[in-house]
C-alpha cells in the first residue's frame, strides 16, 4: 500500500509516442486504488490501438469522408483512428453485503464494449473525435465475475451478494461527437501554460448527455497530445498523440480539469431499456473535477495518472464520488 501511494503522490504518467505501427494503451479507473471505496463507478478498464496518421489511400482515411460535415477542413488536417478494443465498466451499491440490494442505492450493472474513433487534427490546435461504443449491459457483461472473482481470490473479501438484481441483458449503443482546442498562454522559459476546452454529446441507450468543460496544464512538449484520456463520462482527452511536435525526448506536465453534462440519459441509473430493473432517480447536472501529472518519453512507454471527485448522480446518493485512474501506453 505504501508503494503503492508514493506512486500516486510522485504522479508518473508516462505517454509512448506512436511508432510506424502505431500505440497501444491500457486504461484502468478504479476508487479503491487511492480511496478507500468500494461503490457505484467502482471499476474501469479499456484497451486501445491508436494509428498512426492515416494514408488518404487507407479505408480508414476514407471513413471520415462519410460524414464530412463533422470533419471540415480536411485539406489540411492529420487523421488517425482509435479502436477501443475491449472496454469493461462496473456499478454497484454501497452495501455488497445486502441481499436483496438497497432499492434505493445504485443498481449492479455491468457494462462490455468495442468500438472506434475518427480522431481529425485540423492546423495543429483543434481536435474532433467521432466515437462509436457498442456492447452488452447485463448478465452478458461478467460485471459480477471479474468483480467477485477479484474480491474473493486477489483481496480476499466476499464479492457483492445482490449481483442477481443487475440490469438486464440488452446491446448497448453510444455515439459521441466531441471537439477540443488547445490555447497556448504563455511560454516562460521552456515552461508552457495552456488551456484545452472541450464541448461535445452523447446519445444512445447506454448514455445521452451534453457536456462542456476543460483542462489547463502546465509543463513542456504540451502540443504533443490534448490530455489524458478517461472512460467516458468524464472530463477525458482522447488517445491521441503527435510526437514529431515534442522539442525534446522528455515531456511532462500537470494539469486540473472540470466538466460539467446536462444528463437526458445514464442506464447505470435509469435502469434497463426493455424491461423492469432496478433503478434510482438521477440527477439531471453533474460535474466532474480532476486532477493529476503526465511525463512522456518519446518513442518510448508510458503511464499516466489523475484523480477525479464527481457530484452526486442521484437523489438520496451518499456522498460524493472519488477514483483514480491510470494509462500505460507503448509504441509498436
Amino acid at each position: 500500500m505504501q508503494i503503492r501511494t508514493a506512486v500516486f503522490l510522485v504522479g508518473m504518467c508516462v505517454c509512448a509516442s506512436a511508432a510506424r505501427a502505431g500505440q497501444l494503451s491500457i486504461l484502468e479507473e478504479n476508487d479503491s486504488l487511492f480511496f478507500t471505496s468500494d461503490k457505484h463507478y467502482t471499476q474501469g478498464i479499456r484497451g486501445a490501438y491508436l494509428s498512426d496518421p492515416l494514408p488518404p489511400d487507407d479505408w480508414r482515411y476514407r471513413a471520415f469522408d462519410v460524414v464530412p460535415v463533422l470533419f471540415p477542413d480536411a485539406a489540411r488536417s492529420e487523421r488517425r483512428f482509435d479502436w477501443i478494443f475491449l472496454g469493461q465498466s462496473i456499478f454497484t451499491p454501497i452495501n455488497l453485503q445486502l441481499n436483496p440490494p438497497d432499492p434505493h442505492d445504485r443498481p449492479y450493472a455491468g457494462w462490455l464494449y468495442t468500438g472506434g474513433s475518427l480522431l481529425q487534427e485540423d492546423g495543429g490546435n483543434r481536435l474532433t473525435d467521432f466515437e462509436l461504443l457498442l456492447g452488452v449491459i447485463g448478465p452478458a457483461a461478467l460485471g459480477r465475475q471479474v468483480q467477485n472473482d477479484w474480491h474473493q481470490f486477489v483481496v480476499g473479501i466476499p464479492g457483492g451478494e445482490g449481483w442477481h438484481g443487475q440490469l438486464r441483458n440488452e446491446p448497448g449503443l453510444a455515439l459521441s461527437y466531441e471537439r477540443r482546442w488547445r490555447v497556448t498562454f504563455a511560454d516562460l522559459g521552456g515552461v508552457s501554460v495552456d488551456i484545452v476546452p472541450e464541448a461535445g454529446v452523447t446519445a444512445g441507450n447506454v448514455l445521452t448527455y451534453g457536456a462542456a468543460g476543460g483542462v489547463v496544464r502546465i509543463g513542456q512538449d504540451l502540443g504533443a497530445d490534448y490530455g489524458i484520456a478517461r472512460i467516458r463520462p468524464a472530463p477525458s482527452g482522447t488517445d491521441w498523440f503527435d510526437d514529431a511536435r515534442m522539442t525534446a525526448p522528455l515531456g511532462w506536465y500537470i494539469f486540473a480539469g472540470v466538466e460539467g453534462r446536462a444528463v437526458a440519459r445514464n442506464i447505470f441509473l435509469d435502469g434497463s431499456t426493455f424491461a423492469s430493473s432496478a433503478h434510482v432517480d438521477k440527477k439531471p447536472l453533474v460535474g466532474d473535477l480532476t486532477t493529476g501529472i503526465a511525463l512522456f518519453w518519446k518513442n518510448a512507454i508510458c503511464l499516466d495518472i489523475g484523480l477525479l471527485t464527481r457530484t452526486k448522480e442521484f437523489y438520496g446518493q451518499q456522498g460524493q464520488d472519488s477514483f483514480a485512474g491510470f494509462r500505460f501506453s507503448f509504441g509498436l
